[in-house]
């Protein structure tokens, strides 16, 4: 079966990957004085700031899944799990690393920073966890794809059930994954939600993509499923506690950011594929496939990962609005270009990462010989 490229996953991606950018650098750099909740546009940027997360999880749960059934059709489907699950392994392993505090390490200070959880973390542990479930679901898509429907539901739903977890008594480089309370930024439920919801979503376009109408169809449904998530799922989890009885549908009714940021997501969608056609642009394309390059490059300039030093201990949260505005910008233009024409491309970087791994097979292999 012929697959069309989805240009709109690269555009999505570029548009979630400069959000996030210009949302960690205000957020760090800006002045706590202009922190005014009352203010109508930095209600405003805080909650677009707000979607971001959503809607880089959902799509790169869209776009590896996506690629992963795709490559049934090609009869390269092993290949693409085992890759798979390294990407994951990278991404953990990267997570980690941006973290370490090396100089400090030199003298001798360890402790348990580099620990904390994020988002690199999450998606490589998600991935790694869509590529158990497709072949639990034995590779059918039918089935995988109601499995992940339902899986990314329950997570939502049972989200007052996890929230104040601390996961006492469990080793902390586990219990990072399941609590912030340590100082995770990221936990994998209820972000392994958006996930599975993305991984449904690819199931649809890689059954219906070519048939006639189908681009209306799915964009009518962003945009209806997405409004109806936003304007009236609060209202029908009430119903469902004056039915049932369970309050736990009350009490994610009562903080319903969840199922509010899928319909964020999903309008989103719906209005990126709906314009596909205009954003074809290669500079568009090309940001929103380095997205893993502009976020390492991002964390150490902004951060100061590995050195200690980043903006964050130059400047401090000191800028006025029009200072963290026009800094962001600048950021912007500064971590893409590094990352467009600098940094090696990803392919490259998974490249070394498979030859390490099949180099560490072959060892262990000799071993057992």
């Amino acid at each position: 079966m012929q697959i069309k490229r989805l240009y709109f996953i690269d555009a999505v991606r570029a548009f979630a990957i400069l959000m996030m950018l210009q949302g960690h650098f205000i957020d760090t750099l800006l002045a706590i004085e202009y922190r005014d909740t009352n203010n109508i546009a930095f209600n405003t940027w805080t909650y677009f700031r707000g979607i971001t997360a959503p809607v880089f999880f959902t799509i790169s749960g869209l776009i590896f899944t996506y690629l992963l059934i795709k490559a049934k059709e090609k009869g390269t489907l092993n290949y693409r799990m085992r890759k798979g699950v390294i990407r994951g392994l990278m991404l953990i392993g990267i997570g980690y690393a941006l973290r370490i505090p090396i100089f400090r390490w030199l003298t001798g200070s360890f402790g348990t920073y580099f620990m904390v959880i994020d988002v690199l973390q999450i998606i490589g542990l998600s991935l790694i966890l869509i590529v158990g479930l497709y072949i639990l679901c034995q590779k059918k898509i039918l089935i995988f794809s109601m499995v992940m429907l339902c899986l990314g539901t329950v997570v939502f739903l049972n989200e007052p059930l996890y929230r104040s977890f601390t996961a006492e008594g469990i080793p902390l480089v586990f219990a990072n994954y399941l609590t912030k309370a340590n100082g995770s930024i990221f936990t994998i439920l209820p972000w392994f939600g958006y996930m599975a919801y993305g991984a449904f979503i690819a199931t649809l376009f890689y059954s219906y993509l070519l048939r006639p109408q189908f681009k209306i169809a799915i964009v009518s449904g962003f945009f209806v499923v997405g409004s109806g998530l936003i304007y009236t799922s609060s209202t029908l989890l009430h119903w469902l506690t004056t039915v049932t009885d369970i309050t736990l549908f009350i009490e994610v009714a009562n903080y319903n950011y969840l199922f509010v940021r899928l319909g964020n997501v999903l309008i989103l969608f719906g209005l990126f594929y709906a314009l596909e056609s205009y954003l074809k642009h290669p500079v568009i394309l090309k940001i929103g496939q380095k997205t893993l390059s502009i976020y390492v490059v991002h964390f150490i300039l902004l951060y100061g990962s590995f050195t200690g030093m980043g903006l964050n201990r130059i400047f401090g949260k000191n800028l006025t609005p029009i200072e963290a505005i026009t800094g962001a910008l600048c950021f912007l233009v500064v971590v893409s270009l590094i990352s467009i024409y600098i940094i090696k491309a990803n392919t490259q970087v998974y490249g070394f990462f498979r030859r390490k791994a099949c180099k560490l097979k072959t060892f262990i292999k000799s071993l057992n010989n």
